[in-house]
């Protein structure tokens, strides 16, 4: 424990944030140095890269997250696996920012979602939640010899929470205004929304997940054209929305569901493929694209107009993630919002692209200087509580 009482007590220090999101595109790595914790965080952005997954791991990775298909040897075996990529990860980006491994002192990792069940169900006569990623933060912290905090998402899901989103904390710190509301949308695979009142204090904050994010343009560029994305939205330009279709995929239960909510590819993935491809059977390919595109924007609009405008209306909304990439998305989203500015997160020099493995090494911190990392009214628990697992 002397290694954990010297990183407590040292004022500076050299922090990597990993993580891989649903969309299964690689892994992100942020290096930071970082001072303070809680409100008192300062910190700059060092390096920001990705590692793309060698090949055939991510088919493996979507392979073991549905149920139909998975198997509890590969997951197993995964799960030390990519520990190993993702210490690999953090050896890379250091190196890009031009400093040796030995020289930092902290890993946060999110790790890979495989399965997320917030949703009680009963099992063995409890009523039990779930959530699992894989990357295991002990196979981290041995390859690379740098104490590492992850598994962040259980200890809120055993309080009764969602376990998701994080990001809202990291917004808060970043974002929040004596003069403006503010909406912070992150397009990954899932879109997640922050929404933060004028003047609001750590417990006024509200997000959630909106619905599907690149999620649902991945899948059908994948089947159509046997790309991984749509690269700036082109495909999605040259189609026509299907208003019709927008409007049968909207009855979606979760688009009803009040927060706070998450969800992931228990909701939209195959299963909701297939049933976007029936409905939409006698269509061209770019109309998927465009009409896929445009649901996901919907989604954000709708679940914005439902459960936030009447008490908060944005006088800025600010977008992160891959779909700042996406000309069609950002355009709906304007035509969606209107008169409320759309404004990439980098324009507040914020890194788009780093911004959720930043939350991860901020998380870490926060972890090891024993303060809590969710946002109760975000996440649904019952208290808030220091997130993650410590592994020297």
């Amino acid at each position: 424990m002397n290694e954990l009482s010297r990183l407590q007590a040292k004022k500076r220090k050299l922090v990597i944030g990993l993580i891989s999101g649903t969309s299964v595109d690689g892994i992100d790595a942020v290096l930071i140095r970082l001072s303070g914790s809680g409100i008192r965080t300062k910190f700059k952005q060092l390096a920001f890269s990705t590692h793309p997954y060698p090949h055939g791991v991510r088919r493996l990775i979507l392979k073991n997250s549905v149920t139909s298909s998975s198997s509890v040897e590969e997951i197993c075996r995964l799960n030390f696996f990519l520990g190993e990529l993702f210490a690999e990860a953090a050896a890379k980006v250091a190196k890009v920012a031009g400093y040796r491994l030995s020289d930092v002192d902290l890993i946060g990792s999110h790790g890979q979602t495989i399965h997320h069940l917030p949703q009680p169900e009963k099992l063995g006569g409890r009523v039990i939640r779930g959530t699992l990623q894989i990357g295991d933060p002990s196979v981290i912290a041995k390859q690379t010899g740098i104490p590492t905090v992850g598994d962040f998402r259980v200890a809120d899901v055993a309080l009764g929470g969602e376990g998701a989103p994080l990001v809202p904390y990291l917004d808060f710190l970043l974002f929040h205004s004596p003069k403006k509301s503010r909406g912070l949308l992150n397009i990954g695979g899932i879109a997640n929304i922050t929404i933060l009142p004028k003047k609001c204090t750590h417990d006024e904050v509200k997000a959630f997940d909106t619905g599907p994010g690149n999620m649902v343009i991945d899948a059908l560029m994948k089947k159509f054209y046997g790309k991984r994305y749509d690269e700036g939205g082109k495909v999605a330009l040259q189609g026509k929305v299907s208003r019709s279709l927008i409007r049968k995929l909207g009855e979606h239960p979760f688009l009803k569901r009040k927060p706070p909510k998450s969800t992931g590819r228990e909701e939209f993935g195959d299963q909701f493929l297939a049933h976007l491809l029936e409905l939409g059977s006698s269509m061209g390919k770019a109309n998927f694209l465009a009409t896929a595109t445009d649901f996901t924007v919907y989604c954000v609009y709708e679940n914005y107009r439902r459960f936030i405008a009447k008490e908060t209306t944005l006088n800025e909304l600010i977008v992160s993630g891959g779909g700042v990439h996406n000309a069609a998305l950002m355009g709906a989203l304007r035509r969606y919002f209107g008169l409320v500015p759309v404004k990439k997160i980098d324009e507040y020099g914020v890194s788009g692209d780093a911004k959720e493995a930043l939350c991860f090494a901020l998380l870490a911190n926060e972890t090891i200087s024993g303060n809590p990392g969710n946002i109760p009214a975000v996440t649904g628990a019952r208290k808030a509580t220091v997130l993650g697992k410590i592994c020297l």
